[in-house]
């Protein structure tokens, strides 16, 4: 039931941007023709790939429109969010009537109409599938401003306690500044991982990058190593960090070092071929100083 959802996003809904991510992530995890599924700000973070600000945002513009609707009287496993496609919902109901007739009929066949009735939501269906009432919503509805009154509604909470778009994993407050590594990830979900410099290891998109950038040949198996010995000697230092700020790190420095027991001359004007693969004009020039430097005899030296 999940790819009807899916391919009527595709092919039905007027969402852009990263309001069409979140809904097609939501979507993708309806279960049945009521179009409803539950979902975290956290997951719907990972999935879409965007930030928490960006992913509220969009939740916003969705629930305000007829697209989405946040039932905010059920709750989802760990206390999801539970949401429902309403024109989704409607849409996969007309769907089946048809296939009743025509099995094979595709959901690109099948125009959506926003006149098309969604159907009432049956919510022992839901429970198969983890999604509860939220407790107190519809039992004791004195706990929500028993009196009706709206000029004292601080008293008691009159709306339920994840009201909107917020959840448990992030809330208005939640620390916009502190580190979010699965957030615009670089390194798939490596870049997730937070460890030192002495910890890291060389992932397999590294190594395919030093051969790629001819780096391997370069330097070979022993100048690799010990270009590797020195970046940790040098990092030590530095507290954890991800793995994905480790390898662009660890990536800038190989491509700075010169084979051993010969310094990279290259970079200068006039003397010799342009700079090895993967460097800059700018990191080529770095490289032959450090070389040079390298080979001056210091003060303690005989």
């Amino acid at each position: 039931m999940s790819a009807d959802a899916r391919e009527w996003v595709w092919e039905h809904s007027s969402s852009r941007g990263v309001a069409r991510l979140v809904l097609l992530s939501i979507a993708d995890r309806v279960p049945d023709e009521q179009g409803v599924a539950w979902a975290s700000l956290g997951s719907l973070v990972e999935r879409t790939n965007a930030s928490r600000t960006a992913v509220r945002a969009a939740l916003k513009a969705l629930t305000d429109g007829d697209e989405l609707k946040l039932l905010a009287d059920y709750q989802g496993p760990q206390r999801a969010t539970v949401y429902r496609l309403p024109r989704a919902a409607a849409f996969l109901a007309k769907l089946a009537v048809l296939r009743k007739e025509e099995p094979n009929v595709r959901v690109d066949q099948v125009e959506s109409c926003a006149t098309d009735p969604v159907p009432k939501l049956v919510p022992e269906k839901l429970q198969r599938y983890g999604i509860w009432p939220v407790k107190g919503t519809e039992s004791d509805p004195s706990q929500r401003n028993p009196t009706g009154a709206k000029s004292d509604p601080s008293r008691r909470n009159p709306t339920p306690r994840r009201y909107g778009i917020r959840t448990p994993e992030g809330t208005d407050s939640a620390p916009q500044n502190r580190s979010e590594p699965k957030v615009n990830r670089r390194y798939s979900s490596r870049a997730g991982t937070v460890t030192s410099a002495s910890e890291w290891k060389v992932d397999p998109e590294t190594h395919t990058w030093i051969r790629q950038q001819g780096h391997l040949d370069r330097l070979g198996e022993e100048g690799l190593q010990a270009a590797d010995a020195k970046w940790r000697a040098h990092r030590a230092d530095r507290g954890v960090k991800s793995a994905g700020v480790w390898a662009a790190d660890w990536r800038s420095w190989v491509a700075r070092e010169h084979p051993p027991g010969r310094p990279n001359l290259y970079a200068l004007p006039g003397k010799g071929p342009a700079q090895p693969g993967g460097m800059t004009r700018a990191e080529a020039h770095t490289a032959a100083l450090l070389a040079a430097l390298d080979d001056e005899p210091t003060a303690t030296e005989g």
